[in-house]
């Protein structure tokens, strides 16, 4: 198993260059074909407004993303110049509302591999980033790649990797469509936090993963951790910086994705204070 489609998704020029140059890295080491989405995203949500003028703060809003889209399309061109002849790669450009932003989206996810996306919370990010990540996993089942600010570096070659392991259907998912990185790491540490004592491992958390793995030829080790902080997400973040790792492995959205979005949770915990890159499928 490879991956032979990578998608990134653009909604600013300003993540051209991080979301292009990492895909091209993933895509060259993959011999895969890259595809970039590029959407203008109209945000005009009227409910209601003074007679004509909402006619008038739709066309000023289309108006702006049909520029927006101009302005991401170019940039992505230029960055796409700035990669490896041998590179495969299309650019499609569209403009979308924001609550048709999911449909277009997951379509493209839906044919692709791997889906490569900017971290989607910092400065200049609106609700479109996170969209474009839960779109691609909930609709289009891609698992997705969340870059840190850094990006990738020059080259993309995980040696040592987290996969947090919580026995539930996410993660299970995410380790297996992350295969192809797991099985050209030096080391895959199946990370336990806080294993539930009456639970179906409770004599060997990890145990059945860790087999499964080392079938595949990946190099895997088990790390049980105690819950020594108030969130998960930090316990981990602790033992990523431990270990020195490159690539966290994580299923995504455990909750409902209402829950996570008024209380927070390890997925957004983790994507927010992430400084490697996080793989992630629901």
């Amino acid at each position: 198993m490879a991956y032979k489609s990578i998608l990134t998704v653009l909604t600013r020029a300003a993540d051209a260059n991080l979301a292009i140059g990492a895909a091209a890295r993933l895509a060259l080491a993959q011999d895969a074909h890259l595809d970039v989405l590029v959407l203008g995203v109209d945000r005009t949500q009227v409910g209601y407004s003074y007679i004509g003028s909402g006619a008038i703060m739709m066309q000023v809003s289309l108006d702006r993303a049909e520029a927006e889209a101009r302005e991401a399309e170019a940039a992505a061109k230029a960055a796409l110049a700035a990669q490896s002849p041998d590179l495969r790669s299309s650019v499609e450009a569209a403009v979308t509302q924001l609550g048709a932003l999911g449909d277009i989206v997951s379509q493209r996810a839906r044919f692709a591999d791997l889906v490569v996306l900017p971290r989607p919370y910092g400065e200049g990010k609106g609700a479109e980033a996170e969209a474009v990540i839960e779109s691609a996993m909930f609709e289009g089942k891609a698992p997705v790649l969340v870059l840190p600010e850094k990006g990738l570096g020059d080259v993309f070659a995980p040696k040592r990797v987290i996969v947090a392991w919580n026995q539930s259907a996410e993660a299970m998912t995410a380790t297996r469509l992350a295969l192809p990185l797991l099985k050209a790491a030096q080391i895959v540490d199946i990370t336990v936090v806080d294993p539930p004592p009456h639970g179906p491992e409770r004599s060997d958390p990890g145990g059945l993963l860790c087999q499964m793995l080392v079938r595949h030829g990946v190099h895997a080790e088990v790390s049980v951790l105690a819950r020594s902080l108030p969130r998960v997400s930090d316990v981990l973040a602790r033992h990523i910086w431990d270990q020195n790792a490159d690539l966290l492995v994580m299923g995504a959205y455990g909750h409902s994705r209402f829950r996570e979005a008024i209380l927070g949770g390890a997925t957004r915990n983790m994507l927010e204070k992430a400084e490697i890159p996080v793989f992630m499928a629901h």
